[in-house]
């Protein structure tokens, strides 16, 4: 029983030691690229009531929910999705609010899906959220940062592919064709299955058009010139106008410089329904999935009462984390480096006023009192092995240092060392 109790439950895992660390410092790193945009923290409840996520709002399915009660009988889920309770928040802080908010935040998503064997039920997303403002500058502006932040976290080899949901919906709204076989369409163009798509439309009736661009639809991918090639096979004023803001959100990004990292994929449908225009996927090798993920949700605050266009993008930071370790990119931790003091009892003292005194230069000291000076070795062994730059051993005056990051160890007097350093 008592080993039982060491595990933890499918999808969930401790993080510790450098893990932990490395994370801690990619989240600051990525913090800080949003704090560069003007960007202002919000922290949302982990758990709210089933209403904010329920099947108006777009997001995912009640069955990957993790769903609880309280005492009254209320049904709680925890949060599977950031961005509506982010606007949630923002209709009720800032119902009247007509300028522009950006908002950023790091938090836990957690999805119940059986489906997905081995993959995380709970993950660390952090992003960015831009309300109020419907321009095709706020949209290249969430792509931007989502690039800077990869370009901050070391990734050098990544790509941003961008589509657009109002161009699937002026497709699927000109259709004359049953739901089952939309939904059949929406499974191949996600799957990116084209003789599916070939055998499936031999067998329905519609304009010619229309079964052209589904037929082309999965050749709808490369660099801006695909946009041409799009408009040429479509009439939809819905579809067109969709290209047309693409065109203007590439203009907007070549401005920052950026356009290397930019691949279009018209062929990109999205899990959320409430997307309503630019849709975006951060990809780098290393990882199967995308680790960046963002869009546009104009509709999404009026569920809860506030009519405001809106764009956000979040970073799944695991994710993230593991494509770093898969392309052997060190992650910094000199804002974690720290010492060792170890000592005798009798030295306790000395001890503490000596750490104190590192301490108020801003060097982190962690105090060891040892039971037994004969097992200094190990004590040493044990602290470089969870991370220590250096140590420090005090005997009464004297003081040996550990330096692991030039290998040398010193042997000087505690006086001689606070004169000297």
């Amino acid at each position: 029983m008592k080993e039982k109790l060491l595990h933890t439950p499918e999808g969930v895992r401790d993080i510790y030691n450098s893990e932990c660390r490395k994370k801690t410092a990619l989240e600051e790193k990525l913090h800080q690229v949003l704090a560069l945009y003007g960007y202002q923290d919000i922290e949302t409840p982990a758990f709210e009531f089933f209403d904010i996520f329920n099947s108006d709002t777009g997001t995912v399915s009640s069955r990957e929910m993790f769903k609880f009660f309280d005492r009254d009988n209320n049904t709680l889920v925890l949060r599977p999705d950031m961005t509506p309770s982010i606007a949630r928040s923002v209709a009720k802080y800032y119902s009247d609010c007509e300028f522009p908010l950006r908002l950023s935040y790091v938090g836990n998503t957690f999805l119940n899906n059986k489906s997905y064997q081995g993959k995380l039920a709970e993950k660390t997303e952090l992003g960015a959220e831009h309300i109020n403002d419907d321009s095709a500058e706020a949209d290249a502006e969430g792509v931007v940062m989502m690039i800077d932040c990869f370009l901050a976290a070391g990734l050098a080899d990544f790509r941003i592919d961008i589509g657009q949901s109002e161009f699937y919906r002026g497709i699927m709204e000109a259709l004359d064709v049953s739901e089952e076989v939309k939904a059949q369409i929406h499974e191949y163009i996600e799957n990116k299955n084209s003789l599916g798509m070939e055998l499936l439309l031999s067998d329905v009736e519609m304009k010619d058009c229309y079964r052209n661009i589904l037929l082309e639809y999965n050749e709808l991918y490369g660099d801006a010139a695909m946009l041409a090639r799009a408009k040429e096979l479509t009439v939809n004023p819905r579809c067109r106008a969709a290209i047309e803001r693409l065109e203007q959100v590439y203009e907007v990004i070549c401005q920052y410089g950026y356009e290397k990292y930019i691949s279009f994929d018209l062929g990109m449908v999205n899990h959320f329904d409430y997307y309503t225009g630019i849709i975006f996927r951060g990809y780098t090798y290393g990882t199967g999935d995308a680790i960046g993920k963002g869009g546009r949700y104009d509709n999404l605050l009026m569920q809860f009462g506030k009519n405001a266009p809106a764009i956000g993008f979040t970073i799944l930071v695991d994710e993230m984390l593991s494509a770093l370790d898969r392309q052997n990119i060190p992650v910094s931790l000199n804002a974690f480096a720290y010492s060792v003091l170890l000592y005798e009892r009798k030295d306790m003292a000395e001890a503490i006023g000596f750490a104190m005194e590192l301490r108020s230069g801003g060097q982190k000291v962690e105090c060891i009192c040892m039971k037994e000076k004969d097992r200094a070795g190990e004590y040493i062994s044990f602290a470089k092995q969870q991370g220590a730059e250096n140590i420090f051993v005090l005997d009464g005056d004297a003081l040996l240092i550990h330096d692991f990051s030039t290998g040398r160890i010193i042997k000087t007097g505690l006086k001689d060392f606070r004169r000297e350093y």
